[in-house]
């Protein structure tokens, strides 16, 4: 179980991996919604109803799904060189030497 110790994990995703995900269940919500509103105007409001809930459920497990992969894809797991632990163990006990984390620009 000390092997765990010569390892970290390092996540380096950004908000620019996630951006285009982002624009497109935007775009998938508006259509959504622009399709209810000409239902609701049609007089059909239960149609209106399961178009949104149709195409909502239809598409957030892909969302989901590509959330985790871009997640999944962007967790690191790095080799620690252990005379870098075992000087920072001596040197502060209790501090880690891991930057935090930092906004990047766009």
């Amino acid at each position: 179980m000390n092997n765990i110790s010569k390892y970290r994990l390092v996540c380096t995703l950004s908000f620019g991996d996630i951006y285009g995900q982002i624009i497109v269940w935007l775009i998938v919500i508006f259509v959504s919604l622009s399709a209810s509103i000409g239902f609701m105007g049609a007089s059909k409001p239960v149609f209106a109803l399961a178009t949104v809930g149709v195409i909502l459920v239809l598409t957030l497990p892909f969302l989901l799904f590509a959330f985790v992969t871009t997640l999944l894809n962007h967790i690191e797991i790095a080799p620690v060189d252990s005379a870098a632990v075992k000087s920072s163990a001596t040197s502060q006990p209790g501090v880690t030497s891991q930057r935090p984390a930092q906004a990047t620009g766009l």
